[in-house]
């Protein structure tokens, strides 16, 4: 049982770190300020965030899953980092309605992103 609690906490550890650190990537490389976007009430930004964080998240959780290491995790990690940079960058055109506040604009990014994330997630199986 000990065992299982000590994988728990670096698994939970290391996908944390790993969230954090893709928020940090994507937060630089759209063209505008999330956070504080969000601060000044831009509903649009925070459903694109949080469409990324989520299309992040679904292969993380799938590489926990269906990997043997830490080492694996991290290599998805960093190619589904990728892949949701590479969603937001063909719907790049999107963002500066984004910005303005567009909320289709942003739930069409997002949903995108969610979508892409859940099929990467199951790729991650074969």
């Amino acid at each position: 049982m000990v065992d299982a609690v000590i994988a728990f906490a670096i698994y939970l550890a290391t996908a944390s770190v790993f969230l954090l650190a893709f928020v940090l990537i994507y937060i630089r490389f759209t063209p505008y300020d999330e956070f504080a976007l969000i601060a000044h009430d831009n509903t649009a930004v925070a459903i694109t965030l949080s469409g990324a964080v989520l299309g992040f998240t679904f292969p993380l959780v799938s590489s926990i899953y269906y990997t043997q290491s830490i080492e694996e995790m991290a290599i998805w990690a960093a190619i589904t980092c990728a892949v949701q940079l590479a969603v937001f960058l063909v719907l790049r055109r999107q963002a500066k309605r984004i910005e303005q506040g567009h909320i289709a604009s942003a739930i069409m990014v997002a949903t995108f992103s969610i979508a892409v994330g859940i099929l990467n997630a199951v790729s991650i199986s074969h």
